[in-house]
């Protein structure tokens, strides 16, 4: 590390820096651009490197900020963001922390989507690690390096199945880079204790791979032993290297999502943002909406559209809450129709995934339902049978719920609960204005992705965006600020719970499901001291402070310039 924390006398604190001259001020976590004073300009022979002014970090933020209104385009405010992140992180946060509603849909969802597509023409400076297979005898050497001490939280990606765009290839790293600032933005961990990995296996994209700039491996994905070995290889190393660490995996596709999941779950504290954190801000959130609807979860009727990796986990979850509301299993089961491909998915079915087939319906059980197609149930029939009281979509397929479908669907319900999940926004489900206009203004909704504030009932009304920045920052919070050796269901289940507890519907039904997203740092406190309560109830965590809110709080980075003291 080049810089480490350190108080003075007087309890104050500031920064002992090694660096000086261009090394210093090229350095993202440490540079203050013109906010130097005149000592430290001295100190670490700055004098006639930087501009006379002596700015501060309000002015920076103003003057970063009118630039980043000047961008013409999202994808140009997201490079103009991603530079300002890669010369001043101190800045960067605190810009974006300031203006969190208007940037995090261009840190991340949805134009991290069109960054990844982009990632090849757009590249500027290194961020993270690039592992290919071919480092596959030099992982450890890879993470060796000394500026990698300090890391606690690593997000992975394989670049595979990125949102809902599909093989990115080493464009993938798009998404752990933008993971990681929400780790910071939202819960305050510290971008020093962050790493982004992209592990290239390489891509079967075409466009890809006959594109000249393209910056990955300009080879096929690997499959089978080969792919298990690297992925082994990695977490070997990252083991060693890292023995608290949380690895988070991200947008792996469906055949080797749940795999990795299951095999290093209890090998590493490990998680799957898209199974595990979908399901817990879908869960947190209908629980919102039970506050509105008055009916119990047990009285639940759920379609699940998209039975992959994130439909399944939703299902996981919600069937967990079930059970603990005191409903049988074999009952809480029948109350889930999931709906892939083939349709309905059903017992008799080929080729079902392990992790589908526990939520597969059997014949019997629809054999009073009226069909045109008995051999494939499409999503129209699936509504109009068992009228659901909550329709969910992780389809990646746009505007899928269909006017009637939806019209169908409020026939029989009083309060609809629509959850369009899917991102980015051109791959949602359905407009949510659409949604109210369909259900006469019943319709209560939870988007993937953002959209702008609308009327209902004369109301102006902001759109709950169900998003796994919710979740995933105050889970990494909680389980680093104790060191959580796993993550179980229980602590996936306290976060949706302690998510729900922040619902401003709790106390008002007329108010969102969610609470504003200048109100995360909150939120993820309280998420982070439900899971490190659950994890210390469980006998999982290598410390156990006396304080817990207070010792999480210490963990929460503030963006904002310290002394700088010469050694």
């Amino acid at each position: 590390m080049d810089f480490e924390f350190s108080t003075d006398d007087d309890g104050k604190p500031f920064l002992k820096v090694w660096l000086s001259d261009y090394a210093l001020i090229s350095n993202p976590l440490l540079n203050k651009g013109m906010a130097f004073n005149a000592e430290e300009r001295e100190a670490f022979s700055l004098t006639g490197l930087i501009p006379p002014f002596q700015s501060n970090l309000e002015i920076q933020r103003k003057r970063s900020y009118q630039a980043f209104q000047s961008k013409s385009s999202d994808i140009e405010k997201h490079i103009y963001l991603r530079d300002l992140q890669d010369s001043n992180e101190t800045a960067f946060y605190s810009l974006l922390n300031q203006h969190i509603i208007e940037m995090m849909p261009i840190v991340y969802t949805p134009v991290v989507g069109l960054g990844c597509q982009r990632f090849s023409h757009i590249y500027r400076r290194p961020r993270g690690v690039f592992i290919s297979y071919m480092d596959i005898n030099h992982i450890d050497k890879i993470l060796s390096n000394p500026r990698f001490d300090s890391v606690k939280v690593i997000v992975v990606s394989d670049g595979e199945r990125i949102l809902g765009l599909g093989d990115q290839g080493a464009g993938g790293m798009g998404i752990p880079i933008g993971k990681l600032a929400l780790y910071t933005a939202c819960a305050g961990i510290h971008p020093a204790s962050t790493l982004p990995v992209l592990l290239d296996t390489g891509t079967n994209n075409p466009d890809l791979l006959n594109d000249p700039l393209y910056i990955g491996w300009h080879h096929e994905r690997i499959r089978g032993d080969q792919y298990n070995e690297f992925i082994d290889a990695f977490v070997t190393a990252v083991k060693k290297r890292f023995p608290e660490v949380l690895l988070q995996w991200e947008d792996f596709a469906q055949q080797n999502a749940n795999p990795i999941l299951e095999k290093y779950r209890q090998t590493i504290c490990s998680f799957n943002d898209d199974i595990q954190g979908t399901a817990a801000v879908a869960t947190g959130t209908l629980f919102a909406a039970i506050n509105v609807t008055g009916k119990h979860l047990s009285e639940q009727k759920i379609v699940v559209v998209g039975a992959g990796s994130a439909g399944c986990g939703i299902s996981d979850l919600i069937l967990q809450a079930m059970l603990e509301e005191g409903l049988p299993e074999t009952e809480a089961r029948k109350k889930f129709f999931l709906i892939d491909r083939p349709g309905l998915l059903l017992d008799e079915m080929e080729n079902l995934m392990s992790f589908q087939k526990p939520f597969a319906q059997s014949r019997a059980s629809i054999a009073n339902w009226k069909l045109e197609n008995p051999k494939m149930i499409s999503l129209k029939e699936v509504v109009k049978n068992c009228h659901p009281t909550l329709l969910i979509g992780v389809s990646g397929q746009p505007s899928i719920f269909t006017e009637d479908i939806v019209r169908e669907m409020a026939a029989h319900v009083e309060r609809p609960i629509i959850f369009p999940l899917s991102n980015p926004t051109e791959h949602c489900e359905a407009n949510p204005i659409d949604l109210i206009h369909w259900t006469e203004g019943k319709a209560i909704i939870g988007t993937g992705s953002p959209f702008g504030d609308m009327m209902r009932n004369g109301k102006k009304i902001r759109i709950d965006q169900t998003n796994n920045s919710y979740i995933f920052p105050g889970i990494g919070l909680g389980v680093i600020a104790v060191g959580a050796k796993y993550i179980t269901d229980n602590m996936l289940m306290a976060a949706a719970k302690a998510l729900a507890e922040c619902s401003p519907a709790k106390y008002n039904p007329e108010a969102n499901l969610l609470p504003p997203l200048t109100e995360i740092r909150g939120v993820s406190l309280k998420v982070a001291i439900a899971v490190a309560k659950e994890a210390l109830a469980e006998g999982l965590t290598l410390h156990t402070p006396d304080n817990l809110e207070e010792h999480i709080r210490s963990f929460m980075w503030v963006a904002e310039y310290l002394p700088y003291k010469k050694l």
